[in-house]
């Protein structure tokens, strides 16, 4: 029987792997077909090893963000953001989120490949308003800490995460509360021009 440490330990791994691969967190090697005792050959199998360790200690370390940010009560989907995000400066990342925030009426954290992002944008071109966009997909290792850190203040990890005058108001089509319900419930309410008239982004 597989204990239920062991299944997270796989669904973590399954989410990870393909997204490091995507990220190009690892190259593939390429193995000589001819074996001969070179230097360069040696360095070649020398850098494959540190290759394999650099994944394993990736591995190993995103499980252990990701059981840290469990135990501290974060779910799955969160933990999962953190464990990607791999280590980084929290204060840092925290004032980066506050400048970009601060830097205009309307600010959207997005990835450009997110159905939900280009929606996002296409509903506020509709609307007429003017918005600043912070991509957290160029690059990754810039972007996944940020998402990481605005999941935490926010309270959801999903993009787009988007900002009016300096609140949050939810992503395209959902967000934490009545506060922040997302722009598309804002639309049928009849509040997202009024807002973004308010903050000065219309």
């Amino acid at each position: 029987m597989v204990s239920p440490s062991a299944r997270s330990f796989t669904s973590l791994a399954l989410l990870i792997v393909p997204f490091l691969i995507s990220c190009d967190a690892f190259a593939p090697q390429t193995t000589p077909s001819l074996r001969v005792a070179t230097p360069s050959t040696s360095s070649r199998l020398a850098s494959s090893k540190t290759d394999e360790t650099s994944f394993v200690d990736t591995l190993t370390n995103g499980w252990e963000l990701f059981q840290k940010s469990k135990s501290e009560g974060y779910d799955f989907k969160q933990s999962v953001t953190i464990a990607i995000a791999g280590e980084y400066d929290a204060a840092d990342i925290q004032s980066k989120i506050k400048e970009e925030i601060e830097s205009a009426p309307c600010v959207m954290f997005t990835w450009e490949a997110s159905p939900a992002c280009k929606k996002a944008i296409k509903y506020l071109d509709i609307a007429g308003a003017s918005y600043k966009i912070v991509r957290l997909d160029d690059p990754w290792s810039e972007g996944n800490p940020i998402r990481a850190e605005l999941g935490k203040m926010v309270g959801r990890s999903s993009v787009p995460c988007i900002f009016m005058g300096g609140k949050y108001v939810g992503g395209f089509d959902g967000g934490v509360g009545e506060d922040s319900p997302g722009i598309l419930e804002m639309a049928f309410k009849g509040t997202l021009r009024d807002t973004l008239k308010e903050v000065g982004a219309l």
